[in-house]
């Protein structure tokens, strides 16, 4: 049986989860395990399915529409002028393809964008939509889509564990700060019972 990572080198890297899974690794593992189908990728429509069943020696199958429909490439484009900067588009980007800063317009790399489209739905003024990719622009590669998701993923991963560490300090510093409070005003009792 082929390994999760020999099936995970097939797939876009698009990241989209329109597979029903997290990412390319998982719907990998899951297909790895017998799981899922190999027809619920629409980025890698039936070229994909096609190396997946030969790969696994599974019949080739139609790709399953309720995961979508496969299409021309597409990639996401900010309208500059109504965009209002509230970032809410950038933690979805899987491969971190639009830049911008808070109150600050943003925009698409263009040959970095995979057209997953999670970027849409959390954006408050509509102002993202998605198109085919023009004819000047490069596809980006899997290997490159691979990457920068690990990066961008990894860098996730440092943001909550240091928030997290900075939430636990605050909190320690509260503890002792209470602890502190109590036991002065506890000595302010002594005292003040004493001189009566």
């Amino acid at each position: 049986m082929a390994l999760a990572d020999d099936i995970d080198a097939l797939l876009p890297q698009t990241q989209c989860t329109r597979c029903g899974y997290d990412g390319c690794r998982p719907y990998s593992a899951a297909m790895a395990s017998g799981q899922a189908q190999i027809n619920q990728c629409p980025p890698g429509g039936s070229a994909t399915i096609a190396a997946l069943a030969r790969l696994l020696q599974r019949e080739t199958l139609p790709l399953n529409p309720a995961n979508g429909v496969e299409g021309a490439a597409l990639v996401a484009v900010i309208d500059e002028d109504r965009c209002i900067g509230c970032v809410k588009c950038l933690p979805p980007c899987p491969v971190d393809a639009i830049v911008g800063a808070r109150r600050q317009t943003h925009t698409v790399i263009v040959d970095v964008c995979t057209g997953c489209e999670l970027c849409v739905a959390p954006c408050p003024v509509d102002c993202i939509t998605m198109m085919p990719r023009v004819s000047e622009s490069r596809d980006p590669t899997p290997e490159l889509n691979r990457a920068r998701y690990y990066a961008h993923t990894a860098r996730l991963t440092r943001r909550a564990e240091a928030q997290a560490a900075l939430l636990a300090a605050r909190k320690q510093a509260a503890g002792e700060l209470t602890a502190a409070s109590s036991a002065s005003h506890q000595a302010r009792s002594a005292l003040t019972g004493e001189a009566s």
